[in-house]
């Protein structure tokens, strides 16, 4: 597993250790493989390595022994940022696939790229998991492009391989849990907070959050069903997506939050907006600006065909039940501290 340290790494890990399977975490710099509880999970082995270079940087012993000692592997491993280079995305999540590919070749072994469902781009409406992939202009940003120029990369090996697309992965299901807050979770402090007060939306947009243990089960579920799954792509997605406006609404629901204005982005004009708010507009917000105008609607048929798993919807209790968690874990205030 590449990108064992991370929060979907770390559960997928934890998943195959309990059913079974030896797990060598592949890992950068941090050593620390844990579930999205936060415990540590015992895996056979942890590896540190950097998949943008030629052999993953491993002296050659190591990597011959992780060559031939594997199946399978599980490439997690990629930059989510939105800021960066063209550059620094194909180091990353392109070319470091194809390092893990090379990997993968040297031993026999399957891989099963973790990607993502945005590698749609700016499609709105029904999207098939085996509809082909948009032209190269057609992306939100580079993550998405990049992504999209991994599976690519993948389709075109001559080993076995699946690709599995999460949606914009969030806590758990039931109790809204996630281990860090980062990502797509920094723009939704800074709107809950009311700090940024105007969002640039689509009339009909929605979120596709998607609850990390369906994610993490999905991708293990996957593992378990590989013969099936061999030479498929699975979207790892919510049944319904969240509309905007009820996103917009149920942050406004919790007292002490605050409830964002959307507005049509085409008369959004960040340079009205005071000072504050547009520093906070153009280097949090503006990132994420893309997931707020679009439609897409993602089918699952071939995860539920191979695994028989499904996602529930994101509604509006899902949504509260994350945000009761940030609130309870101090990420997002009370409302006596806003108060205050």
């Amino acid at each position: 597993m590449t990108g064992a340290a991370g929060l979907i790494g770390g559960e997928v890990c934890a998943r195959l250790v309990a059913a079974g399977h030896d797990v060598t975490a592949l890992v950068h710099r941090n050593p620390e493989v844990r579930s999205n509880s936060g415990a540590a999970v015992a895996v056979a082995q942890t590896v540190a390595c950097d998949i943008r270079r030629e052999k993953l940087g491993l002296e050659r012993e190591v990597y011959d022994r992780l060559a031939h000692d594997h199946d399978l592997v599980i490439h997690c491993a990629a930059t989510i940022r939105f800021d960066l280079t063209d550059e620094e995305y194909a180091a990353a999540n392109t070319q470091g696939v194809a390092h893990v590919l090379a990997l993968a070749q040297a031993g026999g072994a399957g891989l099963l790229q973790v990607s993502t469902a945005y590698v749609c781009g700016n499609r709105d409406g029904p999207i098939a998991e085996d509809d082909p992939l948009p032209h190269p202009g057609g992306f939100a940003n580079g993550y998405e492009a990049s992504k999209a120029a991994a599976e690519r990369l993948v389709r075109a090996a001559e080993i076995d391989w699946a690709i599995a697309r999460p949606g914009i992965t969030l806590g758990d299901y039931e109790t809204g849990r996630i281990r860090q807050f980062d990502a797509i979770y920094l723009a939704f402090k800074l709107i809950a907070e009311g700090r940024i007060r105007l969002v640039p939306a689509g009339r009909e947009a929605t979120l596709n959050f998607v609850p990390i243990d369906h994610v993490a089960g999905g991708i293990a579920a996957l593992v378990e069903n590989w013969d099936a799954a061999k030479g498929g792509t699975f979207h790892l997605v919510s049944s319904e997506p969240l509309p905007m406006v009820d996103f917009a609404r149920g942050i406004g629901s919790v007292a002490g939050l605050h409830t964002p204005t959307l507005v049509d982005p085409e008369a959004f004009d960040a340079k009205q907006l005071p000072p504050l708010e547009r520093r906070l507009h153009g280097r949090v917000s503006a990132l994420y600006a893309s997931y707020f105008q679009r439609d897409p609607r993602f089918d699952d048929s071939n995860l539920r065909r191979v695994t028989g798993l499904a996602s529930r919807p994101a509604d509006a209790a899902y949504l509260e039940r994350l945000i009761g968690y940030c609130v309870e874990e101090g990420f997002l205030p009370t409302a006596s501290v806003m108060a205050r």
